[in-house]
């Protein structure tokens, strides 16, 4: 067809100086305008199908890009204006650290566009040979007598499964954002396969021993903490944030609403881990009774202190009134395994205990869920709910009894 013939719209094609074929359209841009988009090829064949597929994806009403980004500046713009605004604190320290530590250094300087699944799997494949000194720049901290791949001792340490699955997670998360503002087609690292981690199932305590630990605990300054994470099955850090006027010792209930946690070195009160964490539970009244004789020793401490009390207004405290930090708290657990004989137990596994024994009790499995906070049904019966061997067999044996 000649140039004079050519439809308004129909786009070029025409052959380069320096031998390729360019193909040339006006396109819609995310940002309503029109674009003129060049694309090259080495044969004119090639080129023309280019200019038909970007036709036929501005006659979809598909637009382009209005600017050109690269994955490194686009994934800064998405955790500054996407990821903060909404994320928890945590999430959002694991999202930047993730983008800073491995994704922009690894595709940073590729063109959003032209990102394809092979550069994905490309970086996967490079994170699992990944030296975690080299990852982290560790060497770069450390006095000399001490570092390794820098004079050529590597530490031989790699990233674990669950931080590769991350690390594609949080760019798959991205380029999900990306398709919704427009910004590319379609979400290559949807198109990548990764291998989850197999995680060691959770495993709860018997009642007996529950008993020998509460029993143990009884006289400590944190007896109605353990209390509730037994019998109410409440996180850590929902127990260290839980805050006086979230507690009603005449209504019998208490209303989670923050999560304690340790952020950058700081203690931060956060919302708690899902919206489903978000909850009022109703208090049973031995819980009742730790919680008001907690009250009446967190007052005798304030006497003790004076003027040098800090009121945080949290329920659990240090004698002087300041925020328990979750990595005491994990010292006073492991000080506690070694006196009940608990050891290989972590402190979470208090609240697989509690859904475990609800559970067994015959408690309906949605009763269970929400009080626990889970988000998914499936969590409180597949992860949370552990049978002992005896149960199982005495659920048999019960089952054999119908063939007698």
């Amino acid at each position: 067809m000649s140039r004079r013939s050519r439809l308004n719209g129909e786009g070029t094609i025409t052959l380069r100086k320096d031998g390729r074929w360019e193909a040339a359209a006006y396109v819609p841009t995310s940002a309503g305008t029109l674009k003129r988009k060049r694309q090259y090829a080495r044969t004119r064949a090639d080129a023309h199908a280019k200019l038909v597929r970007m036709l036929e994806q501005a006659n979809r009403g598909i637009p382009v890009a209005d600017k050109s980004w690269t994955v490194g500046a686009y994934l800064t713009y998405w955790i500054e204006h996407v990821v903060t605004p909404r994320r928890r604190p945590k999430t959002l320290l694991a999202y930047e650290s993730a983008v800073r530590l491995y994704l922009v250094p690894l595709l940073g300087s590729k063109r959003l566009e032209r990102l394809a699944p092979r550069d994905v799997l490309g970086m996967l494949a490079r994170l699992r040979e990944l030296c975690l000194c080299c990852a982290r720049k560790l060497d770069a901290r450390r006095p000399e007598e001490v570092q390794c791949c820098s004079r050529g001792r590597c530490c031989g340490r790699r990233l674990s499964t669950r931080m590769i699955q991350l690390v594609h997670a949080v760019l798959r998360n991205a380029l999900q954002n990306a398709v919704r503002e427009e910004l590319v087609s379609r979400n290559v690292a949807k198109l990548v396969q990764v291998e989850g981690p197999s995680y060691a199932r959770g495993k709860g305590i018997d009642p007996a021993s529950a008993r020998e630990l509460l029993a143990t605990v009884k006289d400590d300054r944190l007896y109605a903490l353990y209390l509730m994470a037994l019998t109410l099955g409440l996180r850590k850090g929902e127990l260290l944030g839980l805050r006086w006027d979230a507690v009603d010792l005449e209504k019998g209930e208490l209303a989670v609403t923050r999560s304690l946690q340790r952020i950058n070195g700081e203690l931060v009160s956060a919302p708690p881990k899902t919206r489903h964490s978000c909850r009022t539970i109703p208090l049973p009244p031995f819980v009742v009774d730790a919680l008001q004789a907690r009250r009446e020793q967190q007052r005798r401490e304030h006497l003790n202190c004076g003027d040098d009390w800090l009121d945080s207004g949290y329920v659990f405290t240090t004698a002087v009134g300041s925020p328990v930090d979750p990595r005491n708290l994990n010292r006073h657990w492991y000080a506690l395994q070694k006196r009940t004989g608990l050891e290989g137990y972590r402190f979470h596994d208090l609240r697989h205990s509690f859904v475990s024994l609800l559970l067994d009790l015959g408690v309906a499995p949605h009763i269970v869920r929400e009080i626990a906070g889970h988000s998914d049904l499936q969590v409180t019966l597949g992860v949370y709910a552990h049978a002992s061997a005896e149960e199982k067999r005495k659920a048999l044996t019960r089952l054999g009894k119908l063939f007698e």
